[in-house]
C-alpha cells in the first residue's frame, strides 16, 4: 500500500481491534469476513487493472460493492444467503469506519444503503421422529468412527445445536451429573445452556471412555485426533440418509443436512407443547420471529396431514465471522 493510504490500517484495526476485541467475534465469523474481503479486494483489483496494494478506501465504493455482489451471485453462482453474508461483512467494516473516521462518513453511508436481497422464506424442512431414528441407526457403533457419528447426531437432535457449536464442544463444557447440560457458544460467542437427556450423557461418556480427551480438547475428532469439519459431517450424513431411505422412503424426497436435526428439535419441542420463548432460549435465537417459523412448520404439517385424511362426510362430526505483511498476506493469516 502507498504511504498515506489509510485503508490498510483501517482494515487491520477492523479485524484486530473491533471484531476480535470489542465484538468478541468467533473464529468462524472472523474467517468468514476475511474470505469476503479477500474476494472483494481481488475483484476490485482485477476491475482496476492494478494490484491489491494500490487499492484506496475510495475504490471500495457502493457501485463496486454492488458489482461484487452481482458477481458473487451470478458468476460465482452463490446463493442469496451467501450474497447477504458477503454484504454483512462489508457493511460491518463501513459501520466501523464511519465511527472511527468521520471523514469518510459520506462514502460509508452510500455503502450502508446497499440493501440485502430478500429470498422467499419457506417453512423449514425437518425430520419426523421415525426418520431421525432411522438415520441414527445407520452408523456402525462397533467402530470408533461409527460410534462418534452416532453420538454426534444424537447430540445434535437432543441439543438443537448448530453443527459448529456441536463440533466445538469440549468435555469440560458438559455436566454429566444431574442436572445434565451442555454449554454451547453460538453466534457472537454468546453462551447458552442446553439440557441433555440421560441417554445422550451416557453416549458421550462411552465415547470419551473409548477415546479419552483432555478437558479443553474437542470431543468430536477424526482418526488423527483432529477436530471434525462441518463438510465432513455433511458427507457422512448424506451416506447415512441414503441407507436409511431404504427403510424409510420419505427420506428420499428430503435434503437432509446437520441443520435438519436443529429444525427437527425445534418442531418436536413445539409439538410437545413447550413454550415458544423456552425454545428460543434453547436454540439461541435472537429474534422470537425466527423461532416462530418452527411453530408455523408444525402447523403446516398438521394441515397437510388433514388434507391426506380428507374432509369428513356430512354425517360425521366436524374437526376443530500480521501487521507487516501485505494486506492480502495478512488476511491469509487470520
Amino acid at each position: 500500500m502507498t504511504k498515506g493510504n489509510p485503508f490498510p490500517a483501517l482494515l487491520r484495526a477492523f479485524f484486530q481491534e473491533w471484531l476480535a476485541e470489542q465484538r468478541s467475534a468467533s473464529v468462524h465469523t472472523i474467517r468468514s469476513y476475511r474470505d469476503t474481503w479477500r474476494l472483494l479486494l481481488r475483484f476490485i483489483a482485477e476491475r482496476k487493472g492494478a494490484g491489491v496494494a494500490r487499492i484506496m478506501l475510495a475504490d471500495v465504493s457502493a457501485d463496486e460493492v454492488r458489482a461484487f455482489l452481482h458477481h458473487t451471485e451470478h458468476e460465482r453462482r452463490g446463493t442469496i444467503g451467501t450474497r447477504n453474508c458477503r454484504l454483512a461483512a462489508i457493511r460491518s467494516f463501513f459501520s466501523f469506519v464511519a465511527d472511527k473516521d468521520p471523514e469518510y462518513i459520506a462514502q460509508c453511508a452510500e455503502v450502508l444503503t446497499v440493501p440485502l436481497k430478500r429470498e422467499p422464506t419457506a417453512a423449514p424442512c425437518y425430520l419426523e421422529p421415525e426418520e431421525v431414528e432411522a438415520i441414527l441407526a445407520q452408523p456402525d457403533r462397533s467402530t470408533i468412527e461409527g460410534m462418534r457419528d452416532h453420538v454426534l447426531l444424537s447430540f445434535l437432535y437432543n441439543s438443537g445445536a448448530r453443527i459448529q457449536e456441536a463440533l466445538d464442544l469440549c468435555s469440560n463444557a458438559g455436566r454429566f451429573d444431574a442436572p445434565h447440560y451442555a454449554r454451547l457458544y453460538g453466534k457472537g460467542r454468546k453462551e447458552r445452556i442446553c439440557p441433555l437427556w440421560p441417554e445422550t450423557v451416557t453416549l458421550l461418556r462411552k465415547l470419551l471412555e473409548r477415546h479419552p480427551r483432555a478437558p479443553d480438547q474437542r470431543i468430536f475428532v477424526n482418526r488423527y485426533g483432529e477436530p471434525l469439519g462441518a463438510s465432513g459431517v455433511r458427507f457422512k450424513l448424506a451416506a447415512y440418509v441414503e441407507k436409511a431411505s431404504k427403510t424409510v422412503p420419505t427420506l428420499r424426497s428430503k435434503h437432509v443436512t446437520p441443520h435438519s436435526f436443529r429444525h427437527a428439535t425445534a418442531v418436536h419441542l413445539v409439538a410437545a407443547g413447550v413454550d415458544i420463548t423456552v425454545i428460543r432460549s434453547w436454540l439461541g435465537h435472537v429474534s422470537l420471529d425466527t423461532t416462530n417459523h418452527y411453530a408455523q412448520a408444525n402447523l403446516e404439517t398438521k394441515r397437510k396431514a388433514l388434507e391426506l385424511v380428507g374432509a369428513p362426510s356430512a354425517s360425521n362430526v366436524p374437526p376443530s465471522w500480521k501487521r507487516d505483511a501485505s494486506l492480502m498476506e495478512w488476511l491469509d493469516t487470520l
